[in-house]
This record gives structure tokens, sequence and C-alpha cells, in this order.
């Protein structure tokens, strides 16, 4: 049993850009599938599909890397919120990664979506995930 899917889910991508593998494959839930749809349209990953062949269904990750230098899109993904110890943040005090470089992945009330879009919005959420 996976007490933190999103850890979990995570974990997977890191291992899998540190093997240098090209497509990772993981168990779906939806807000996977969110997460993995803002992680396509910020340009982190190539791309993804979703297969629905067992009951949970599973997602296709293909990782982005240069072309010439093979360094992964992806250098760190850090998960901040934990089921141990949840962090919210608000509006005015919803983080930067690397100083507006990296993505802070947020699940808000209108969805998942990164620091930037919940700004823009002017709304506040649970803090996922720090992607640069």
């Amino acid at each position: 049993m996976n007490t933190d899917p999103i850890a979990d889910y995570l974990t997977r991508v890191r291992n899998a850009i540190k093997a240098n593998h090209r497509v990772v494959e993981i168990p779906a839930s939806n807000l996977k599938k969110e997460i993995t749809k803002v992680l396509f349209d910020k340009g982190y990953i190539a791309n993804y599909k979703f297969e629905d062949t067992t009951v949970q269904g599973i997602i296709k990750i293909a990782l982005k890397y240069h072309p010439v230098t093979k360094v992964p899109a992806i250098r760190t993904l850090t998960r901040v919120s934990k089921p141990g110890l949840r962090k919210y943040s608000g509006v005015d005090s919803m983080p930067r990664v690397l100083n507006g470089l990296g993505i802070a992945v947020v699940s808000t009330s209108k969805g998942v979506m990164t620091d930037k879009e919940a700004r823009n919005l002017n709304i506040g959420g649970e803090v996922l995930c720090y992607v640069h």
C-alpha cells in the first residue's frame, strides 16, 4: 500500500531521469493526470498518454532531454506538501522557484496549476511540488 501517491509519482520520474529512460509508466489517478498535464504544458516532459487498460489505468510519460548534450529538462523534483504535514499557501505568500525559473505545482479550488497561474487568478492552495 502506498501512503503518498504523489511522492511515488515524483520518485518514479526522478529515477527514470537518473537511469536515462525515455518513457516511464506510472499508475494513474486524477491528480497525477493533472500534474502530468501541467508538466507537459510547461515543457518539462516531451509527451504523455493515458491508458485505461487496467481498472486504475496507466500514465505513460515520455521524458524530455536536450538533443545534443542529453541533459534532462527536469533537473529537480521536490515534494513540498506531504500527508503528515500539508503546506498551504495564500496568493500573497505563493512560493517562487529559482526566482521564477522553475515552477511550483499548486492544487487549488480551480484545479491543478502553476504558482504563476494561481497568482494571476488571485487564489491560493496546497503546494504539491517544485520543478526546475
